[in-house]
């Protein structure tokens, strides 16, 4: 059986944690920031935990997360 490869995509847009969680960083906060709020896009700078109904999907992209 071969190895599974990560998904290079995914990679690069989710870190694990010590304790064993994803951080993902937020969408949205690129560009057309006129209309959005300074406080919406304080919130946007920081990154979040994954929920525990989309562990799944990402362990099967990134096998070794």
């Amino acid at each position: 059986m071969p190895k599974i490869k990560t998904n290079r995509a995914a990679a690069k847009r989710f870190k694990k944690t010590g304790s064993g969680k994803i951080k993902v960083g937020h969408a949205f906060a690129s560009h057309i920031l006129g209309k959005k709020t300074p406080k919406r896009k304080r919130r946007l700078r920081k990154s979040f935990l994954l929920d525990k109904t989309n562990m799944k999907s990402v362990h099967r992209l990134l096998p070794n997360l």
